[in-house]
């Protein structure tokens, strides 16, 4: 099959780690793939090197300091509009709202359902849903919300992780960053209201270690979290608390900062899987988790999980203390393959393409 994925963003976020190894391991499998991205502040490649037997579409997308959000993201789906070629493939699966309202007809992997307020990003949103011929989420919470909402069955095929790469930096014995950066915990992703990080500061800021450092690797974003932003450094200074903001991590080296964490915290309010906690884990790095229904699905008991500012302020505390035992969360993470991921695609897209078979009429 000629297998065309298409993601946002050229930069390290969940939905584009996801479509790289998706595309990676269908490869493997013998498929032609192509993954397709706008190539975004000039990016002409992804974040990391992709293998070679993947084809690389990056369309280029100049940004603009005076857009808003809303313009921004429906001149994203223009701009990808009018460079894809749908006619080259015989599946075309777009990974989020704006490259499937850029396709049109397409699968849809809905990793998760956000809430916008946004006229025209609701109405994004909406079609995004709606316009796909076939729907596919990582996990089953994620489906049933589809379900319950438009009425659609969508097929539920996990992610994988790429287990041994972050297992390899806890087992090379390297420790250039807690050397660096002393005793921290590390949160993955940006500073925003779906990533819970006022209740991560306030959670911090009730522990007794006043050594311990707050760190945040990654972050890259559409969206306009200046206000939030701005609410966190003023929690963050009430609070006598200093966060490290290292953006983006070089690819090499994310394993081994997650590794090297005392804990990791996955506070988000909507997940639609956990792919950086799940990584956390095949680095036998705790994870005190949000209780949501989607992470008990996905993590059952091989993380802590807190509902309350106080129950993870508890949970981080108790893994700093006496860390949990590893061997559960990583194999669970072993478990998890992108090569198991890709056959159940595969299987997923034949599905679709074969002709429905037709009824012989009895005399």
């Amino acid at each position: 099959m000629k297998i065309a994925l298409l993601t946002y963003s050229s930069k390290p976020r969940g939905g584009v780690v996801h479509t790289l190894a998706l595309a990676e391991a269908l490869a493997r499998a013998g498929q032609n793939v192509s993954v397709w991205s706008l190539g975004r502040g000039g990016d002409s490649g992804f974040f990391r090197s992709v293998d070679p037997a993947v084809t690389v579409r990056m369309v280029p997308f100049t940004h603009k300091e005076t857009e808003s959000v809303g313009e921004r993201i429906l001149r994203s789906i223009r701009v990808l509009q009018q460079a894809f070629t749908a006619e080259e493939y015989d599946i075309v699966h777009a990974q989020d709202c704006i490259s499937a309202n850029a396709v049109g007809r397409c699968i849809r992997t809905i990793h998760h359902l956000d809430e916008f307020t946004t006229p025209e990003l609701a109405a994004c949103h909406e079609r995004a849903i709606t316009t796909p011929y076939a729907r596919i989420c990582v996990s089953a919470a994620v489906a049933d919300d589809v379900r319950r909402g438009w009425g659609f069955d969508p097929a539920v095929i996990p992610n994988g992780v790429d287990s041994e790469r972050f297992s390899t930096a806890a087992e090379s014995g390297r420790t250039h960053w807690r050397e660096k950066l002393g005793r921290y915990v590390l949160a993955v992703g940006g500073i925003e209201p779906r990533k819970g990080s006022l209740d991560l500061l306030d959670a911090v800021s009730r522990l007794p270690d006043r050594d311990l450092r707050l760190v945040f690797a990654g972050g890259e974003t559409l969206f306009d979290y200046r206000d939030y932003r701005a609410e966190f450094d003023r929690r963050a200074v009430e609070l006598g608390i200093e966060p490290l903001i290292l953006g983006t991590v070089d690819d090499n080296e994310l394993p081994h900062l997650v590794a090297q964490a005392a804990v990791l915290p996955f506070f988000s309010t909507k997940e639609g899987f956990g792919l950086a906690a799940m990584e956390a884990l095949a680095a036998s790095t705790p994870v005190v988790a949000r209780d949501l229904p989607v992470l008990r699905e996905v993590f059952r008991d091989s993380v802590t999980y807190a509902a309350t500012v106080d129950e993870m302020a508890a949970g981080l505390g108790d893994a700093l203390r006496v860390p949990p035992d590893p061997v559960p969360g990583l194999a669970l993470a072993r478990s998890l393959t992108w090569d198991e991921a890709a056959r159940r695609h595969i299987e997923f897209y034949s599905s679709l393409l074969r002709p429905p078979r037709l009824l012989r009429s009895s005399r």
